[in-house]
């Protein structure tokens, strides 16, 4: 319970001062956002701050923080670590940086940004590489509620039909202006997902706060039950909760909607410390669940069985209807699908956006809107029918962390090109150096990339982390060229 605590306040104390760090690193100044230069009433919309930062979180706080922290949490309590230090210092720099980046760039995509920034051959890749990641979110987040909705309903209201009910509604949400569907529901849905997160919270405390794990020597070195080592496994299998690239994808959204800079540390950082929150959350309630007075290990091979057995979605339920009873069970789960819901309609609406920034295709005209919305949601219902789920999952994993170490990259870059301070500068290129890490070590090892042993692809990943970083340090610092164009820019 004191780990949880301390976690906990770790969080809250990162988005106080780490967050207002990087704020202050940034400048944020008086200049006007793209809401309020060209306001279109679809996309380029000014709302409040605090009915934002709602929208943001349900945006980048899908089945990730909740699925992802559950899975970390057969790890132990060093989950918690992953998920507090890779908020603070990663997660929420990255958001921080994608959000205000496209802000500055008059809300371009996070594929359009990185191209700015990155070079013409990085700008097709990157626009390439996040329709397909959004899509496969999109995916992701259809199936999975619609699951856990057939769990709720009478048999006759089976997967099949929750989940053409899902796509009809992503539908409406990526085609109709932002303030319509997302602006409305959205804050409802969020105030729901915290509320979810306190009660799940605050019944582990009460019921079973003895049982939850402590951080110490012994947890520390507990193995995954099925043998999976934490590197680079652990960072991938917990992405949204800690850091994740999809939210890259999002915040550019948000960055359309903002009326002052002033507004960024809070929905762009804030957001992601409140998702770092939820993960906690559930990482000690996933692990704490299933300990029941014993051992550290018997909760975390009781929790491997339960999802081996029934899935993340299985353990979900269990964990709500059994802590809050049927009531607060039901609450807490229309909580969990709002979740992946509400992350997967702005998922195919990003990629609406994607390829509108791509093409330049106005989306202020209906049928121009109409003419990206409606193939991309019939691509998505083909794939979603034809592959499996936990195929799509891993993919995305690997692929979402991928992305994150791009932006984080290109932070840097950003970031140097306009004359702030290496030190600040490497804010962005040192959690950039570990995703890199973490990715290329995921690629050699994981069984659904290249499965090769711990002997290789830990070393493989190291060295290249290394020799990024070096090249970044050599082109920005050391570059007479980069030098020259800084100054320019910085005037």
């Amino acid at each position: 319970m004191i780990t949880f605590f301390v976690c906990l306040a770790l969080l809250i104390v990162g988005f106080l001062v780490y967050g207002k760090l990087v704020e202050k690193v940034f400048h944020i100044d008086d200049r006007q956002t793209p809401a309020v230069a060209h306001p279109d009433g679809v996309d380029y919309v000014p709302m409040k701050t605090w009915r934002i930062f709602l929208v943001q979180l349900l945006n980048i706080a899908g089945l990730g923080p909740i699925y992802g922290a559950i899975a970390g949490a057969c790890w132990g309590p060093v989950v918690y670590l992953w998920i507090v230090f890779g908020t603070i210092l990663g997660g929420g720099v990255h958001d921080f940086l994608s959000g205000m980046m496209s802000e500055r760039n008059d809300g371009k995509s996070i594929s359009e940004i990185v191209g700015l920034y990155m070079g013409k051959v990085i700008t097709f890749i990157m626009r390439v590489f996040s329709v397909v990641l959004l899509v496969m979110v999109g995916v992701n987040f259809a199936k999975g509620p619609a699951d856990l909705l057939a769990r709720l309903t009478p048999d006759a209201l089976n997967g099949t039909f929750w989940l053409a009910v899902v796509l009809l509604y992503y539908l409406a949400a990526t085609f109709l202006p932002i303030d319509k569907i997302v602006g409305k529901l959205y804050p409802i849905f969020g105030i729901c997902l915290i509320i979810m997160a306190i009660g799940v919270g605050g019944a582990t405390l009460i019921t079973s706060g003895a049982d939850m794990p402590e951080l110490g020597a012994a947890s520390l070195s507990a193995v995954h039950p099925a043998g999976t080592p934490k590197w680079a496994m652990m960072f991938v299998t917990v992405a949204c909760g800690a850091v994740s690239g999809f939210h890259a994808t999002q915040s550019p959204m948000m960055a359309r909607c903002i009326t002052s800079e002033k507004e960024g540390r809070t929905v762009f950082y804030g957001a992601m410390v409140a998702e770092g929150i939820i993960a906690l959350i559930w990482a000690a309630a996933g692990v704490t669940f299933y300990t029941h007075g014993g051992s550290l290990l018997d909760g975390m091979a009781g929790l491997s069985g339960a999802i081996s057995a029934q899935g993340q979605g299985g353990v979900v339920y269990d964990i709500c209807t059994t802590l809050l009873g049927p009531v607060g069970g039901v609450l807490a789960m229309i909580g969990v699908i709002a979740c992946p819901i509400t992350s997967g309609d702005t998922a195919f609406r990003s990629a609406r956006l994607t390829i509108a920034d791509w093409f330049h295709i106005d989306q202020s005209d209906t049928k121009k809107r109409a003419m990206l919305a409606v193939p991309l949601l019939a691509v998505g219902a083909i794939i979603v029918v034809a592959l499996p789920w936990e195929v799509l999952w891993r993919y995305f994993s690997w692929s979402n962390q991928t992305l994150a170490m791009i932006v984080l990259w290109t932070g840097g870059v950003f970031l140097y090109r306009f004359g702030f301070p290496p030190i600040a500068c490497l804010m962005a290129a040192l959690p950039a150096t570990f995703m890199t890490a973490v990715s290329v070590t995921y690629f050699f090892q994981a069984p659904e990339c290249l499965n090769l042993s711990t002997s290789i692809a830990y070393p493989v990943g190291i060295v290249v982390a290394v020799a990024l970083l070096i090249l970044f340090c050599v082109k920005t610092f050391g570059s007479k060229k980069s030098n020259d164009l800084r100054s320019a820019q910085s005037k």
